[in-house]
């Protein structure tokens, strides 16, 4: 992998770069749409290349080590040839969706014991294995095996939890360089910073992370129903400590407002599921706020979903019709809403990016954040 800078903002940290990989390039800041187990919720592969125009997307490593299972993966020779996409992946190590078994798992040194959501069977990952199904789901940006701690968060809980992350994250490296790849091209690694919303946990995190001298970083445990004063507060502290030349990535984030004020601390990637989820319950998203597609005003709104100027990626429908197959129960309401949201996500971190490269993102961050703060 290689990471090259091309600009960065005189008013803020916020920095447009580019991600060489063995599948192409990534340009940053960019949004991961997230496609948990091989896919992207409601959308086609050939919508998210042509249509939203992803460069890349998210997989995941607890859900596809259960299914369609590792040895279906290898068989075929990686996720990318089993769902057919030949841009960049990233996967998550299975850390947080552990995390978020919290009744059904334990923790412990060697590793994390749970219990399939699928049908209650018992696995168990360690550094080791998460390291292991990653090499054979073969994405091209593999994260280290951490602990996700809960918000709020016992002090002394964060620090054992975040100790026992670096040890795992040594574990994680060592057993990396002692296993090949497993289909002719570099995975790229990336350490996870934690520490809950301790200054000085984050602190002493992100400077381990950084002596471990990896192509990238990520900043995880935000997110998780802390302010978002925090969460900005947490992550400027990491960005002041991690490496420049290096690409960061912030795991899980967020709303549209999120993505912006943490580009604007120099965060250059981010995922979450908000987009399509909230696509799926009626919620758009657009550059002049969200809107509800449910609510009875809209029903004879003959408008396209967004009435402005900017296209995301098709304005053909219009907000009546889009209403009326939700009110239908329609699968395709819930899959136009998808495309559009994600198409959404991924203009406002590009337009970021043009506004960065020109020199005014501070001002434009600053009018986007006032104009998507209004419920339509």
């Amino acid at each position: 992998m290689e990471f090259k800078l091309k600009a960065t903002d005189n008013h803020s940290n916020a920095r447009a770069g580019t991600i060489k990989t063995a599948h192409g390039n990534i340009e940053t800041p960019i949004f991961m749409p997230v496609g948990t187990a091989g896919t992207v919720k409601g959308v086609h592969q050939h919508e998210l290349e042509k249509d939203i125009n992803a460069d890349i997307i998210l997989g995941n490593t607890y859900h596809l080590y259960l299914r369609p299972q590792t040895e279906v993966l290898e068989k075929v020779g990686g996720l990318h040839k089993f769902m057919n996409w030949n841009r960049p992946i990233l996967t998550d190590s299975g850390g947080y969706q552990v995390y978020s078994l919290s009744s059904t798992r334990k923790i412990k040194e060697e590793g994390v014991n749970f219990k399939s959501h699928i049908d209650g069977s018992k696995h168990f990952f360690s550094p080791e294995f998460s390291m292991d199904i990653q090499r054979s789901i073969g994405a091209d940006i593999i994260m280290a095996f951490d602990e996700c701690t809960p918000y709020p968060c016992d002090y002394r809980y964060a620090k054992r939890s975040m100790h026992m992350t670096h040890r795992w994250l040594k574990r994680c490296i060592t057993h990396l360089d002692n296993t090949p790849v497993k289909y002719g091209y570099e995975q790229t690694f990336m350490p996870i910073v934690q520490g809950s919303t301790y200054k000085d946990l984050r602190k002493q995190s992100a400077e381990f992370i950084a002596s471990t001298d990896q192509q990238a970083n990520a900043i995880g445990g935000l997110s998780v129903g802390e302010p978002a004063e925090e969460m900005y507060e947490m992550t400027d502290i990491v960005c002041q400590i991690l490496p420049k030349d290096k690409p960061r990535y912030l795991m899980g984030v967020g709303t549209p407002i999120n993505i912006l004020e943490n580009i604007a601390l120099g965060i250059d990637m981010f995922d979450c599921v908000m987009p399509t989820r909230n696509a799926r319950n009626g919620m758009l998203f657009t550059a002049n706020g969200s809107i509800n597609i449910k609510n009875a005003k809209w029903k004879d709104d003959f408008s396209s979903i967004d009435d402005t100027a900017i296209t995301y990626v098709d304005t053909t429908y219009t907000k009546a019709y889009l209403h009326h197959l939700f009110k239908a129960k329609e699968f395709l309401g819930k899959q136009i809403a998808s495309i559009h949201n994600l198409g959404f996500y991924l203009w406002l971190t590009r337009e970021a990016r043009k506004h960065i490269i020109a020199g005014d993102f501070t001002t434009w961050k600053n009018q986007m954040i006032k104009q998507m703060s209004n419920r339509l």
